[in-house]
């Protein structure tokens, strides 16, 4: 079953040479002095997705009579023909397992080798029965994807600096290749290829909601992921903060209460590594917090005994009851707010906010009327006092430390952290200054805040966003 696949693996444009037995060596270097025998285990259920997959792209063009894809195999071998030194050089991987003595695969390959010079023959050309044979398995649980042998051949072309076969870069290509080349260790490489030899163009995230009516997740999160994970392997710092400052915007499936852990797929876009999806989540969460705050702030100061109307007239009680009522109505009409009382039934009318786009969220509450009791009341009310906290969160939105950054999280990841225990925020937990945000007027007038990227405004943003408890209207 693996010999006919490792033929068709190969496919027509490359140069390949058979052994004795009949078995297709691909000859990634003609001159190579060993042959790597790569066995491609992939699961059921991923051909079964990939066959359904082939099937809708071929449903617009295929003629009525065209039989479907075949479903494939489960095992897939195929050989290379490579050059040691080459693995060695790119790969620390191959380095270690093909030079280090403890392995045995060393020792073949030096038996092998010696074993050539004594019958004074080079191994470059040698036939590929006498090379040392060296075989590695690699299944799916990673990639979730089938036919990987395509992209394993393209990584060991661009580690020999041959072009590849592969004319078609797509995300999922790119996302294969990434994790293949993360395991074997030479992202380097791969990452240099990826711009420059294959000419990948990073696909822009569809405004699809991110689950379907079912509460499933969509491709639309899958492609997000994925660019998560190709430019954090891959290094891409600039792909990494887009995409990270998106998924942290629009949230995730898998973020919600009440999302089942056991049924996530083991695809490692799924669960980023590194602890970048602990850490996406909570800044989320973080900042989600802060917005809900400012609502929660207003609803407390109009709900208590302290006069808000400051005009000084017989109508001034009356107008705080006025604008309590207006500004739950409005709340409660836009979802933003809802109504809970003690019975353990109403908990349900509270809806899953993993999915809430911070953007969309803030326009809401842009939207809110500028409601008054009297024509004497102008300047009372929600809306007056909402504009300038809402435009200082969209500046700190923009801030360079809300998205992730590659060489920090890479070189400085404990005080990159947002999360409680890392770097700064451990030190400074008794700190009530850092714990209570204070929205003073030389906070909200500060003039750094319009240069973007400035350090001052990251350091904002993160004290913002981190604190335990918002004062909106401290020097009122």
């Amino acid at each position: 079953m693996g010999e006919p696949a490792a033929a068709s693996a190969d496919g027509e444009g490359s140069d390949g040479t058979a052994t004795a037995d009949g078995r297709r060596v691909v000859n990634v270097a003609a001159d190579g002095d060993i042959v790597l025998d790569v066995t491609f285990e992939t699961s059921l259920e991923t051909l079964k997705k990939h066959r359904k997959a082939e099937a809708a792209a071929l449903r617009k063009t295929r003629t009525p009579n065209q039989p479907p894809p075949a479903i494939g195999s489960t095992r897939v071998r195929v050989a290379y023909r490579l050059r040691l030194e080459v693995l060695k050089r790119s790969s620390k991987y191959f380095a270690n397992l093909l030079s280090n003595p403890q392995f045995r695969e060393a020792d073949a390959i030096a038996s092998a080798h010696a074993k050539l010079q004594t019958m004074k023959m080079k191994p470059s050309e040698a036939s590929v029965d006498d090379l040392p044979w060296v075989t590695v398995a690699d299944d799916d649980d990673a990639t979730k994807a089938a036919g990987r042998e395509v992209a394993f051949e393209d990584m060991l072309r661009i580690l020999h600096k041959k072009p590849v076969k592969e004319s078609r870069t797509t995300m999922s290509y790119a996302t294969t290749m990434a994790i293949i080349a993360d395991r074997f260790d030479c992202v380097a490489v791969v990452a240099r290829a990826l711009n420059t030899d294959l000419k990948f163009k990073w696909p822009l995230t569809s405004t699809k909601s991110l689950v379907d009516d079912a509460g499933r997740p969509t491709d639309v999160e899958q492609v997000l992921r994925q660019k998560i994970l190709v430019a954090w392997l891959l290094g891409q710092p600039m792909r990494l903060q887009q995409s990270t400052r998106e998924m942290i915007t629009r949230g995730s499936s898998l973020w919600s209460v009440y999302h089942e852990p056991e049924t996530v797929s083991t695809a490692a876009w799924w669960n980023l590594p590194d602890g970048i999806e602990d850490e996406l989540q909570f800044r989320r969460e973080c900042i989600l917090n802060a917005v809900a705050s400012v609502q929660k702030h207003f609803l407390d100061l109009y709900s208590s005994r302290e006069r808000q109307c400051k005009l000084g007239y017989d109508s001034s009680a009356a107008c705080d009851s006025f604008q309590l009522g207006q500004m739950i109505k409005f709340l409660v009409s836009k979802n933003l707010l809802y109504l809970v009382d003690y019975s353990v039934s109403s908990i349900n009318a509270v809806p899953d906010a993993s999915s809430v786009n911070i953007e969309e969220l803030l326009s809401t509450l842009r939207q809110c009327p500028n409601y008054q009791i009297d024509k004497n009341h102008t300047n009372c009310g929600l809306r007056v006092r909402l504009g300038p906290i809402l435009d200082y969160i969209q500046s700190m939105l923009s801030a360079g430390v809300v998205p992730l950054s590659h060489a920090d999280w890479k070189n400085r990841r404990e005080t990159a952290s947002w999360l409680p225990g890392h770097g700064a925020n451990s030190a400074n937990d008794d700190d009530e200054n850092r714990k209570t945000f204070l929205f003073t007027r030389s906070v909200a007038n500060d003039q750094r805040l319009r240069y973007e990227g400035a350090l001052y405004v990251d350091k904002m943003a993160k004290q913002l966003f981190t604190s335990d408890a918002w004062n909106w209207t401290p020097e009122v």
